[in-house]
């Protein structure tokens, strides 16, 4: 015997229809993985036709990137929390990237993307303008004097592209990999060789500029 729609209790409205759409979205990523999970999957565990789905997020990319978006707070949350109490730019970009690359492959609604065969799909996510927005608010929740160290409008703005882009890398060699991606202290003393120097001498060189402008 089929089920009623919506399992006999239809959604009020098109934003409760989208909630309980990445709802049942995440239950199939918990159940099938993100390669086991489709927009007919999660129609079937709402009880609707795929074409109903379909109107609200018109491919399992769009679906995904709505399942990030819900998840994204709590682990922004946790990293500025770990973040706290760190007020030197290169040390808290450092460890911001080290403790993402560390967390992130646990977030399975946020690797989503990543790992649901979509190609390219999670590195567009995470340098599209409302994530570099997402990251450009935790950061100005950090510890860190931003402007005083030089970091003001698009001086912030290309840093933090930067170090998403750095992640990024991390991220993608981790899912290909046959070796084992850098972790602990050796993650974080390859970041310091390379990538706080590069946060220093930006920091230097906008201090300068500030100190000309002033």
């Amino acid at each position: 015997m089929r089920r009623p729609a919506w399992n006999g209790s239809p959604p009020s409205g098109p934003e409760e229809a989208r909630e309980r759409i990445t709802t049942a979205a995440m239950r199939c990523i918990d159940t099938h993985g993100a390669r086991g999970t489709s927009l007919s999957r999660v129609a079937a565990e709402l009880g609707v036709i795929r074409q109903t789905v379909y109107r609200y997020y018109p491919s399992t990319e769009a679906l995904f990137a709505a399942v990030g978006y819900a998840a994204r707070d709590s682990f922004v949350d946790r990293l500025v929390a770990h973040l706290a109490g760190r007020a030197d730019p290169a040390e808290l970009a450092v460890e911001a990237v080290a403790f993402t690359v560390e967390e992130l492959p646990a977030e399975r609604y946020l690797t989503a993307l990543m790992n649901s065969g979509e190609g390219t799909a999670f590195s567009r996510y995470a340098l599209s303008e409302v994530a570099l927005g997402v990251c450009r608010e935790a950061f100005a929740r950090t510890d860190v004097e931003w402007a005083a160290h030089g970091f003001t409008g698009q001086e912030l703005d290309e840093l933090i592209e930067f170090l998403v882009r750095v992640l990024l890398s991390f991220v993608e060699e981790a899912a290909g990999a046959s070796a084992p991606p850098r972790r602990g202290a050796e993650l974080r003393a390859y970041l310091r060789r390379w990538v706080a120097p590069a946060v220093r001498a930006a920091a230097h060189a906008g201090c300068r500029e500030t100190r000309k402008a002033g």
